[in-house]
């Protein structure tokens, strides 16, 4: 009997759900809730397990990527082993076979599609690709940190290993990349962003897992993730979604909703024309959309006020206002999550 009254209920909050993005998909309004009733109160994602879903698996194998020095053996032919790079196209060249793809396997499949690749030559090939030099496991360090750029990692970088080469900025020359000052805690950041892609970012607080001995605080990354460190003094944006530059951009006195945009490097042709663009607030779980012809007239972008700590998402073009409404009656639903309910329901 309790699970027929789940799922009856599932059923009906699924039907409001749908209801309700018709609604907006079709330019309706929908109805107004009593002002006087107070707000119902919303679920908020624990951060911890937010952190624990972003970090790849302790066993993860690794995946070859460009730039990767590789060494190709063959199980008793030791006049066909050979030592290759990855090329920037994410592939290899072989003798007879020509060119075969590595970028994105693992050593295992690496092996069986250089064995695939020579089958028509030679019979019974046993295959062992072994990494020599790991070039394409690389992170990007940005902010308030002494050494920012490209980090390369031989194994999975992780968020502590990666503030200790960049360094931690102080002010006076010192910092955890440090060799003869001890790092105070009041010197390491409160809070770092952590962005994936186009459309996934994490905040990480950071002293506050240091200082309660979290294991979270050494968080494992992943390859091309792009860390941000802010200056306490600072206040910033996440820009996500179809631009060419996705991550934080600062919030000055002056900074409009058009500047931020610019400042991300503008939309990608994946944008469209006139995206709507969503605004949220990852504080309060809720968002606001603004359509890039209001952005275009200066008297309306300045109407649009930004918060620091916002994330402002460009969806790829098809974006629907059924999005919003989906979002806002489920407020753990995030900026990464937009374009794969988008392109369900339209």
């Amino acid at each position: 009997m309790k699970n027929r009254t789940g799922i009856t209920c599932l059923r009906i909050l699924l039907a409001a759900s749908l209801s309700i993005a018709t609604a907006f998909a079709q330019g309706q309004t929908p109805p107004q809730e009593n002002a006087q009733q107070p707000p119902d109160p919303q679920l908020q994602a624990n951060p911890l397990d937010t952190l624990r879903n972003f970090e790849p698996a302790a066993d993860e194998e690794y995946r070859l990527g460009k730039g990767d020095e590789i060494t190709v053996d063959f199980a008793g032919r030791s006049d066909l082993q050979a030592k290759l790079v990855i090329g920037p196209d994410g592939r290899v060249t072989l003798p007879l076979a020509g060119d075969v793809t590595m970028s994105g396997t693992t050593r295992t499949e690496a092996a069986q599609a250089v064995a695939n690749a020579l089958a028509g030559y030679y019979t019974n090939l046993s295959v062992q690709v072994t990494v020599t030099k790991y070039t394409a496991n690389r992170i990007l360090l940005l902010g308030s940190v002494e050494h920012p750029g490209i980090l390369t990692f031989d194994g999975t970088p992780t968020l502590l290993e990666a503030l200790t080469r960049g360094g931690i900025e102080t002010g006076s020359g010192t910092g955890i990349g440090s060799t003869t000052t001890t790092v105070k805690t009041s010197q390491i950041p409160d809070r770092c962003a952590i962005y994936r892609g186009q459309n996934e970012v994490v905040w990480v607080d950071l002293k506050s897992l240091l200082e309660s001995g979290n294991a979270l605080a050494d968080l494992r990354l992943r390859r091309d993730d792009v860390i941000y460190v802010p200056n306490m003094a600072e206040r910033f944006v996440s820009v996500l979604g179809q631009v060419v530059r996705p991550g934080a951009i600062q919030l000055t006195t002056n900074a409009t909703l058009a500047s931020i945009l610019a400042g991300a490097g503008g939309f990608t042709a994946q944008a469209g024309n006139m995206p709507h663009i969503q605004i949220v607030d990852p504080a309060s779980g809720t968002s606001r959309i603004v359509s890039f012809k209001d952005v275009l007239r200066p008297t309306k972008s300045l109407e649009v006020t930004l918060r620091a700590g916002e994330i402002i998402y460009v969806p790829q073009t098809g974006f629907s206002r059924a999005t919003y409404a989906l979002e806002r009656l489920n407020p753990l639903i995030t900026a990464a999550t937009f374009g794969i309910i988008s392109g369900g329901l339209l």
